[in-house]
C-alpha cells in the first residue's frame, strides 16, 4: 500500500504530540511506547520506523515543546509584557492541564536522570526562554539580566509545580498567587 507524500511525517508528528501529552501528565517512564502507540491509532511495531529508541522519542518531544514554549513566551510577551507571561504561566488554567502545559515544570526531575544528549538538548531550549527573558528586563547595576531571568524562571516553575502537588486547592491558589506576586516584585525591582 503507498501513502501519500508527508504521511510519515504526518505520522511521527502525531505520535510525538500524543507522547508530548503523555510524559507531561504521567512522567516519561510510566508511559510507555504501547500506549503512545496507541494514542496515535497504531501498532509499536511502527514505532522503530519513526524513532530508534524510546530516548529518541523523549528527544524529539522535549525538542518541540521546549520550542513551542519559547513561541507561547514570546506571544505572552508582546501581548502583555513579562508580566502577562507570568500570569499566563502562573494560572489556575496552566496548573490543571499538565497534559498542554510546560515540560520544564512536567519533566525538568526527569531529564535530570537521562542521558547526556537528552539533557544538551534540554539546555539548549532553556537558554533560548533564558535569553528571551533575559531580553525583557531592564538593565540592573548589581546583577545581570541573565542572572534575574535565570531567578525569575526557576522561580515560576517551582511554584507551577509545588502548586500542581499539594492536594489542597485553596492552598494551590495562594502558592500561584504568591508566586506571581514575587515575580512582579523582581521584574519591578529592576525596572
Amino acid at each position: 500500500m503507498r501513502y501519500e507524500k508527508g504521511h510519515n511525517d504526518t505520522t511521527r508528528q502525531r505520535i510525538i504530540e500524543g507522547a508530548a501529552r503523555r510524559f507531561r501528565e504521567q512522567g516519561v517512564a510510566a508511559a510507555g511506547v504501547a500506549a503512545v502507540m496507541s494514542d496515535a491509532g497504531l501498532t509499536n511495531g511502527a514505532f522503530y520506523t519513526h524513532f530508534e529508541s524510546k530516548e529518541d522519542l523523549f528527544c524529539n518531544v522535549l525538542q518541540t515543546l521546549l520550542e513551542r514554549r519559547v513561541e507561547l513566551l514570546q506571544a505572552s510577551i508582546d501581548k502583555g509584557g513579562l508580566e502577562g507571561a507570568v500570569g499566563i504561566y502562573l494560572s489556575a488554567r496552566h496548573r490543571d492541564t499538565p497534559g498542554k502545559g510546560c515540560a520544564t515544570a512536567a519533566l525538568a526531575a526527569e531529564v535530570a536522570r537521562h542521558p547526556k544528549p537528552t539533557r544538551e538538548i534540554f539546555t539548549a531550549r532553556i537558554v533560548a526562554i533564558i535569553d528571551l527573558m533575559a531580553a525583557q528586563l531592564p538593565p540592573n547595576s548589581t546583577r545581570s539580566q541573565r542572572s534575574d531571568a535565570i531567578a525569575l524562571y526557576g522561580m515560576m516553575i517551582g511554584t507551577l509545580q509545588l502548586a500542581r502537588a499539594v492536594s489542597d486547592r485553596q492552598f494551590s491558589d495562594e502558592i500561584l498567587e504568591s508566586g506571581i506576586q514575587a515575580a512582579l516584585a523582581l521584574i519591578a525591582r529592576d525596572a
